[in-house]
């Protein structure tokens, strides 16, 4: 569903280089991964959105919706990147429900159950699980050290995410610089007086260029799609 933007205030592209971060995981779990069956094909998931099995996208009992997560195969080091959009397993052995793209990666549909290792990569909303033990709570910082500078990228571009938390978007895009050899950028605008951080990553006119990154950053990011810059 397309969102109409009005009253936008702010639109700025920075440019992020020689970025690191100093941060420690805050969400890795292990347990039992399942994947959705074919009678879920074309059904409406908790957050709306309609399930097909060539998304990559995992139901989670906690995650808030939008999170990406990193899940790791233990038994063969396979990993696939998918979003949580749904709720579940309510088995109590079972920690991630896959999409059956998500689990073919895996390389798990004929056992039908895989042990995994999962790791947020970044999340719309506060992490779950973090339960009051009783004892005084300690205040953990993150340092970023950032080279931001203000820039009118032209062209188009490939956006890989959308967030309302802007540390996620340094987790984010520090990812992604880490990884691909492409300039990332951040588009911030405002949405019914709600700030919104938009990755795009790659700068240029070239369809043929465009369609390959977005072939190469779709195996991570499947809701990857192409934009034009707005200048």
């Amino acid at each position: 569903m397309k969102i109409k933007m009005k009253n936008i205030t702010l639109f700025f592209l920075i440019i992020f280089s020689g970025f690191t971060i100093q941060a420690q995981t805050k969400y890795n779990k292990t347990g039992i991964a399942s994947f959705y069956a074919d009678k879920f094909e074309g059904r409406q998931t908790a957050n709306g959105e309609i399930y097909y099995h060539v998304k990559r996208t995992a139901a989670h009992r906690t995650l808030p919706f939008g999170s990406v997560v990193k899940v790791t195969n233990l038994e063969n080091n396979k990993y696939v990147v998918v979003r949580i959009n749904d709720r579940g397993p309510f088995v109590d052995n079972r920690i991630i429900d896959l999409s059956k793209s998500a689990a073919k990666e895996l390389d798990f549909i004929e056992k039908g159950l895989a042990k995994v290792r999962i790791e947020l990569i970044a999340s719309t909303d506060d992490l779950p699980d973090n339960k009051p033990t009783g004892k005084k709570a300690v205040s953990l910082s993150s340092y970023y050290k950032v080279h931001a500078e203000k820039v009118q990228p032209k062209g188009k571009g490939v956006q890989v995410g959308s967030f309302k938390n802007d540390e996620n978007v340094f987790n984010l895009v520090d990812h992604l610089k880490k990884k691909y050899n492409e300039d990332v950028f951040v588009e911030v605008s405002e949405v019914k007086k709600q700030k919104i951080y938009r990755i795009i990553i790659g700068s240029s006119n070239n369809d043929e260029y465009l369609n390959n990154l977005k072939k190469k950053l779709s195996k991570e990011y499947p809701d990857c799609f192409i934009v034009t810059f707005k200048n």
